[in-house]
C-alpha cells in the first residue's frame, strides 16, 4: 500500500538546521577515516607486510566492495523507507551503526587487515546509507526555489564539520608525537574523536527533524519488505521509459566516480609517493576543506538562479 504524506505545518529554520547538521556531523568520517588519516594508515601501516602496491590494492577494493553493497542495497533501503514512513528510523540506525563501526576502527592495528577492511566497509554502507536518506528530506523541507541554497548550506557546514575534525585530530597527532607515540597509537585514537564528533552533531537532526511521510505498512511486516523488492524489480524493467532519469543516474555515477578516486587516493599517493607526514596531509585537507566550504555556500546560490546544469558546467570547467 503506497506512502501518504501529512499536510505538516512548513519546516522551521531550527528544523532545516538541523537538517544541514547532518552534513557537518557525519563529513568527519569522510575527511578522517577515507581521505586524510586512516587510509594512509591502513596503506602504511596495517597492509604495510603486504607491500605498497598490494597494501594501495586492498584499500581499493575494500572502497570498491562498500561502494558495490550500497548500489544494490540502496534502492531496496530507499522503497522499504518510503514505503513503511520510517525514513527517520532508518537514519537513526545507519548513524548508530557508522559511529559503531568507526569506533571499532581503533582496534585495529599492524596487521589487522582482515579486520579493517571489513570495518571500513561496514562503517562505509552506514554512512553511504545515511546520506541516502538525509537527502531524501530535503524536498519536504523546502521548495524546489530554495533546494539549491539550502543544499548548498549543508555542503558548507559538512566542510566545516570535516574541518573541525582534521583540526581535533591535528592537535592530537601533534601532541602524540612530541610524546614519542607512533601511527599505531594516535590513528586509533582518531577514529575515536571522528565517531565521537558525529554522535554528537547528529543529536540536533536526530531530534528536529520530523518524519512526514505516514506509512499503511508497518515495518515490522514482511509484506513492505517484500514491497521493496519489488519496487526496485519494477524500476529496473521500465528503466526504457524513464531514459532521462537513467541518462542522469549514470552521469551522476561517472561524476562521483572520479571525485571518489581522488578522495580515497589522494592522502596515500601524497604519503607514500610524495613523502608527506600525517600533519602536512591535514594541513592540505585543511586548506581544501575551507575552499570547498567556500565554493559549496555560493555555488547553492548559482543553482537557485541559473539552475543545477549550468552551475556544474561551470565547475567542471572552473
Amino acid at each position: 500500500m503506497p506512502t501518504t504524506f501529512q499536510k505538516p505545518d512548513p519546516a522551521t529554520r531550527r528544523e532545516r538546521f538541523a537538517w544541514c547538521m547532518y552534513d557537518f556531523a557525519n563529513s568527519g568520517y569522510t575527511t578522517v577515516i577515507l581521505t586524510a588519516i586512516f587510509n594512509a594508515y591502513f596503506v602504511g601501516v596495517v597492509a604495510a607486510d603486504s607491500g605498497n602496491g598490494h597494501a594501495t590494492l586492498l584499500w581499493t577494493l575494500t572502497i570498491a566492495a562498500a561502494n558495490g553493497l550500497v548500489l544494490i542495497s540502496a534502492p531496496i533501503v530507499g522503497a522499504i523507507a518510503d514505503g513503511s514512513g520510517a525514513k527517520k528510523r532508518f537514519l537513526m540506525a545507519t548513524t548508530l551503526g557508522c559511529v559503531v563501526f568507526t569506533a571499532l576502527l581503533s582496534f585495529v592495528g599492524p596487521g589487522d587487515v582482515t579486520l579493517a577492511m571489513v570495518l571500513v566497509i561496514l562503517a562505509t554502507v552506514m554512512f553511504a546509507s545515511g546520506e541516502n536518506l538525509i537527502a531524501a528530506f530535503l524536498p519536504e523541507i523546502s521548495p524546489p526555489e530554495t533546494m539549491g541554497r539550502l543544499s548548498g548550506y549543508g555542503w558548507a557546514l559538512g566542510y566545516l564539520g570535516g574541518l573541525l575534525a582534521l583540526v581535533l585530530c591535528l592537535a592530537y597527532i601533534t601532541y602524540a608525537e612530541n610524546q614519542g607515540m607512533d601511527a599505531s597509537h594516535y590513528v586509533p585514537v582518531s577514529t575515536l574523536i571522528v565517531a565521537m564528533l558525529f554522535g554528537v552533531a547528529a543529536l540536533p537532526t536526530l531530534f528536529w527533524l520530523r518524519e512526514r511521510s505516514v506509512a499503511t505498512q508497518s515495518i515490522k511486516d514482511l509484506h513492505v519488505i517484500r514491497m521493496g523488492f519489488d519496487r526496485f524489480k519494477t524500476t529496473l524493467r521500465q528503466a526504457r521509459m524513464h531514459t532521462d532519469l537513467f541518462r542522469f543516474l549514470i552521469s551522476l555515477t561517472t561524476y562521483y566516480a572520479g571525485i571518489h578516486i581522488v578522495i580515497v587516493l589522494a592522502a596515500v599517493y601524497a604519503q607514500e609517493v610524495m613523502g608527506f607526514k600525517t600533519q602536512d596531509t591535514i594541513i592540505l585537507i585543511m586548506v581544501v576543506n575551507v575552499t570547498a566550504a567556500l565554493g559549496a555556500f555560493l555555488c547553492g546560490h548559482l543553482q537557485d538562479r541559473i539552475g543545477s546544469k549550468w552551475s556544474i558546467v561551470i565547475t567542471l570547467l572552473i
